[in-house]
């Protein structure tokens, strides 16, 4: 089960990409084994040299009882202090941002997640983007590669 963030790649380009462990409660898990998860304007912050992610949306497991958890509450992520220097570092050169790209479980079963350093796309970047995407599609449909 892999859950991606394709809205990611059309608004920053991706220059660094991180795997990070996810904190996590047991419905969490749930929810997300299940598929329920969103990044609709998700994005991750540093808050006292951690990073946590905001905004994403694991939508709360249906038979969960009163220890369900809350669908948008930041989660922490786990990383090297020196892949969190590096990133803190690069995020307060202007117009970098840190986005999450994908979620996925590992072989042993742990939820992670892919980040991505970005920076920004103008909107002529955007259409480069589009137009391109555009051209491969005419290929594909015309040579059937």
């Amino acid at each position: 089960m892999d859950l991606s963030n394709r809205k990611a790649y059309y608004e920053y380009n991706i220059e660094a990409k991180y795997i990070a462990g996810l904190v996590l409660t047991g419905t969490e898990i749930k929810s997300l084994r299940a598929g329920k998860a969103s990044f609709n304007d998700s994005y991750c912050i540093f808050n006292k040299g951690e990073l946590f992610v905001k905004s994403l949306h694991i939508s709360e497991y249906n038979f969960g009882t009163h220890y369900n958890h809350e669908p948008m509450q930041e989660r922490k992520l786990l990383l090297h202090k020196k892949e969190l220097r590096k990133l803190e570092n690069k995020i307060k050169e202007k117009g970098y941002t840190i986005v999450p790209l994908k979620i996925f479980f590992s072989e042993s079963g742990f939820a992670k997640i892919e980040i991505g350093l970005g920076k920004g796309k103008k909107i002529y970047d955007k259409r480069e983007t589009i137009k391109t995407r555009e051209t491969e599609r005419e290929v594909k449909r015309k040579y059937g590669v």
